[in-house]
């Protein structure tokens, strides 16, 4: 079986679009992160949910965690005012990381290497270099440990 044959339709966010809009998709479909293109629709990241949550705390509360039992909580709309001011490309890191990019005719090994090897939740696959589709990590167990590898 190749990547392009299990690849299906999944958001793709730009690095210009709000990182508030972004975080509302994850929230509303349940993503485990999204494919965050060039302007001109080229892939350039992934963006794990596990970022944006990153985003939302603030970096002294991340170096010292029994800060966040003292400090009150931050209200929602304190959080999403700061997702709000931010892009996409705000929340991607400043040093190149490889792409989980595969190619349709990749195979089902292939996808289970790269997203083993970058703990990746979900991987693109091109065509083309076109985007035609995402694996993610749970289409992938489904398919490899679904009811018929009992």
């Amino acid at each position: 079986m190749r990547a392009g044959e299990i690849a299906e339709p999944y958001p793709v966010v730009d690095v210009a679009t709000s990182a508030l809009v972004a975080a509302r998709l994850i929230a509303r479909d349940r993503l485990p992160g999204l494919v965050v293109t060039e302007a001109d629709g080229s892939p350039k990241a992934v963006l794990p949910a596990s970022e944006v949550v990153r985003f939302m705390v603030p970096d002294y509360v991340q170096a010292d965690p029994t800060l966040a039992g003292v400090i009150s909580e931050i209200a929602a709309d304190k959080i999403a005012s700061r997702l709000g001011k931010a892009t996409v490309g705000d929340l991607l890191p400043t040093r190149p990381v490889e792409l989980p990019v595969l190619n349709a005719d990749d195979t089902v090994l292939e996808l289970a290497a790269v997203m083993a090897r970058l703990r990746s939740p979900l991987c693109a696959v091109v065509d083309g270099g076109r985007i035609i589709g995402v694996v993610t990590a749970s289409r992938l167990l489904d398919l490899v440990c679904g009811d018929q590898a009992q």
